[in-house]
């Protein structure tokens, strides 16, 4: 059976499908990358947030697998579009950044979070069919601007200079869409002078994901915010969906990265 045919993509309709997000993400972000968080379910294997209940959540389903096992879900994104926010809600990345600029920017935002894709799965096309559903949910709400905190794993910072410092230099959104890590988690990005840069050793430690959204002509906020309890580095990339060239534009549209 071709690996395209097996897949069903979906948003959660119900209780079961988000247990089975939130087991996806236990493998992946507790077992495999060593995260916890106070709602973290260990015994049940459910990595679990306060914010569940307000996002949606993209789901890529493997239909070869059993649904009673929670199994079945491969490929998880949540999503926030800003006009699910409740009078005074806030979104999940205002616990690291300082978003103003997005929200006085008085565009249609949507926040992306959570993205993870089961190792059983990778290399192959489950991020495609992934991104080309997200691009599909972005067209039918005329989202402008997409955001959200993207992570290195591992909180030393030596292993991430070049790589911080490159965002910084190369990628720091403009004034007007450039957020700021929380001062309790900052970490500054320009720790080498752009002279020293190496862009081929600044790539190779930078995750896939956070490279296809700088593709796609992603920025990043000013500062790092250092999550020690999810055992990350993160960065908030921001994608203004009015300022991508032609050519991205066109790869977004499409799926593609």
């Amino acid at each position: 059976m071709a690996e395209e045919s097996v897949f069903a993509l979906r948003l959660a309709r119900d209780a079961r499908d988000l247990r089975a997000a939130q087991r996806l993400r236990y493998t992946v972000f507790v077992e495999e990358l060593g995260a916890d968080g106070p709602l973290v379910d260990h015994d049940a294997r459910l990595e679990r947030d306060e914010f569940d209940d307000i996002f949606d959540h993209l789901l890529l389903i493997d239909t070869r697998r059993d649904p009673a096992t929670l199994e079945d879900v491969v490929g998880a994104y949540r999503l926030l579009p800003s006009d699910r926010l409740a009078a005074g809600g806030r979104f999940y990345s205002e616990g690291e950044y300082d978003l103003t600029p997005l929200r006085q920017s008085g565009r249609k935002l949507l926040e992306l979070g959570r993205s993870c894709v089961h190792p059983d799965h990778r290399g192959g096309t489950a991020m495609f069919h992934l991104w080309n559903a997200l691009a599909d949910y972005v067209l039918e709400r005329e989202i402008e601007i997409l955001f959200g905190v993207a992570s290195f794993h591992g909180t030393e910072i030596a292993p991430l200079t070049q790589s911080l410092a490159w965002l910084h230099h190369h990628h720091l959104a403009p004034p007007p869409l450039r957020v700021w890590a929380r001062p309790e988690g900052f970490q500054r990005m320009d720790l080498l002078p752009e002279a020293a840069l190496d862009r081929r050793a600044a790539m190779a430690a930078t995750p896939a994901l956070m490279k296809a959204y700088l593709r796609l002509g992603g920025f990043v906020g000013e500062g790092a915010f250092i999550d020690h309890a999810f055992n990350t580095t993160d960065v908030c990339l921001v994608m203004d969906t009015a300022r991508m060239s032609e050519r991205h534009r066109d790869f977004y549209t499409r799926g593609r990265v």
